[in-house]
């Protein structure tokens, strides 16, 4: 256990750390020592301060794992922990300090789950629920829909315009997992991040909650991070 690193994994919008449910098992059997943040998806910095927390109270190096807009996040927390020594996205974006995850959007035509997206009157973005499935999970068994929909959490509108004061994945080893069927965050947004990072990348055909339909091949390529890492 010396050698290995620890394993923060870092959740997106309209969801929390239970949707690393099945890949938290497999990790952990693997050796790791494994946390999942709970972060109030109310700003970018509130949310990198909830994870900067998490690393710190680790003993260790530590590999951050992010979903989503959890790519985001473990992007603006990197450099602001120490024994943080590499990074996973898990069909996430992965802004420089000019981006946002507007700007980001914008680069291609809106995706097809955009368009089941509103505000409440608080500026908290939610998925409609009765369309939540064919948004963000259309290849996940039914019951997992249900229950994704109903918990969903909702995440501020500013998230979606503040931008990294640091790109932590410049300095650090990366690795990217493609949703090839991504109806949230568009396949070719993906494909940019990964080659602009030159992060170690495999592409899954599947939708955008890849950590809950592929938890397998998401966990592997976590822990070949790992492994590498604690060379």
């Amino acid at each position: 256990m010396a050698n290995k690193v620890n394993i923060v994994l870092v959740h997106g919008a309209w969801g929390d750390g239970g949707h690393w449910h099945s890949v938290i098992p497999i990790l952990h059997g693997a050796g790791y020592t494994v946390v999942a943040s709970q972060h109030p998806l109310t700003s970018l910095a509130d949310d990198a301060e909830t994870v900067r927390r998490l690393a710190e109270s680790l003993e260790g190096p530590t590999l951050l794992v992010g979903h989503s807009y959890g790519g985001a996040v473990i992007t603006e927390a990197a450099s602001k922990c120490p024994n943080v020594v590499g990074l996973v996205f898990i069909a996430a974006f992965a802004p420089d300090v000019t981006e946002s995850l507007g700007i980001l959007l914008g680069r291609t035509d809106p995706p097809p789950g955009g368009a089941n997206i509103a505000p409440d009157k608080y500026g908290f973005l939610w998925i409609n629920r009765e369309k939540f499935g064919e948004s963000f999970c259309q290849d996940l068994d039914k019951d997992s829909i249900t229950v994704m929909a109903a918990a969903q959490k909702p995440i501020s509108g500013k998230c979606f315009e503040d931008k990294p004061t640091n790109a932590g994945w410049k300095n650090l080893p990366n690795w990217y997992q493609i949703s090839e069927q991504d109806r949230m965050i568009p396949p070719a947004t993906q494909q940019f991040l990964a080659e602009r990072m030159k992060a170690t990348t495999i592409s899954l055909d599947t939708s955008h909650a890849s950590l809950a339909t592929r938890p397998k091949e998401v966990a592997e390529l976590i822990l070949k991070a790992a492994a590498e890492l604690g060379k």
